[in-house]
């Protein structure tokens, strides 16, 4: 069976020095202390070391052979996202990662497939850069963050994009960054383990609520972490919306409910219960296969809990391939 996982991180081995180029910020370059690994440096702090297998194409495709997976959809690290920059240098760096990104898959068309970054806090400049992944790239998708610079999805300044994303035929995957109360929840880790889920919430709640996913019904989105906890929480969501109207249903008089199965969510659980709650108010065909490879918060054995939860063969084939097919427009004939 084809397994293909969508949610996966790549940097490149050697990225400039845009702090000391730009004059300014904590953009992220790499020091490579040791054989097969870097420290990744926020300006001139350390934010995390990571292996080879953030870069080596070659490795990756060894790795999740093992876990029977023959491709990988890869898109940036979201500390990479560099939305705080001038516009202009935001497009700089994100054009160095979508062709970096391109390369890989052109010269391992069966084992990666590619989602790029745009410079969300220019529109036009995002939009030239879709044409672009498009045109030139062959990229069907990109990953964007969950809010830009505090503002959320549903601002006005966004919507231009998602129509572009429509209008191209480009898919969007949501994955949350920039957590909310990040500095104020340090300890424990709390920012991954609390503020994640809460954000990408925070995201579908504001496309829906704002009316995004309803005026562009063909615009395909994917929210990262099986949604965070917007599936879970969707009662209590719901009810606000019925019960206070006039602070919920300003701009959409549609109910929350009515979006299931009309976006997508990775199978990103842990948890197999889950898994089938999700698969309840989803359905197979808009779950995609997720690991966030190669991060240890990710499902690194790729998908292997899903196939002790005695779920037919047509529903692990649709989370495993057909999901994500569907979701990027894609023939499964290219990775035959």
């Amino acid at each position: 069976m084809l397994k293909i996982d969508m949610h996966t991180h790549i940097i490149p081995k050697h990225l400039p020095k845009w702090t000391e180029k730009f004059g300014y910020g904590d953009f992220i370059h790499l020091q490579h202390h040791k054989e097969q690994a870097a420290m990744m440096m926020k300006g001139s702090k350390f934010f995390r070391e990571i292996q080879s297998n953030c870069w080596d194409p070659e490795i990756r495709i060894e790795e999740y052979a093992k876990h029977g997976t023959q491709v990988q959809v890869i898109s940036t690290i979201p500390v990479m996202f560099s939305y705080e920059a001038k516009p202009k240098d935001g497009l700089e760096i994100t054009q160095f990662l979508n062709d970096h990104m391109a390369e890989i898959c052109q010269k391992y068309p069966k084992n990666y497939i590619g989602l790029a970054t745009v410079p969300m806090q220019d529109e036009e400049l995002a939009i030239k850069e879709l044409e672009r992944c498009k045109k030139d790239l062959n990229i069907p998708g990109i990953q964007i963050g969950s809010n830009i610079n505090d503002k959320n999805l549903s601002s006005d300044r966004f919507f231009p994009i998602f129509q572009a994303c429509e209008a191209l035929d480009i898919a969007v995957m949501i994955h949350p960054w920039n957590m909310m109360g990040f500095n104020s929840m340090e300890r424990y880790w709390l920012p991954w383990l609390v503020g994640m889920p809460a954000e990408t919430s925070r995201a579908a709640c504001s496309l829906i609520f704002g009316g995004v996913l309803e005026r562009l019904p063909d615009l395909r989105v994917n929210f990262s972490h099986a949604g965070g906890s917007f599936i879970p929480t969707l009662g209590r969501i719901e009810h606000g919306y019925n019960c206070r109207p006039d602070l919920v249903a300003i701009d959409n008089q549609v109910k929350p409910t009515e979006y299931l199965g009309k976006f997508w969510v990775d199978s990103i659980t842990h948890d197999p219960h889950l898994l089938q709650y999700i698969l309840d108010h989803q359905g197979s065909n808009r779950i995609t296969l997720g690991s966030d490879y190669p991060f240890p918060l990710g499902d690194l054995e790729i998908g292997a809990y899903i196939e002790e939860m005695e779920l037919s063969e047509e529903v692990v084939e649709d989370i495993f391939c057909n999901a994500t097919l569907e979701w990027l427009k894609l023939e499964k004939s290219l990775f035959e």
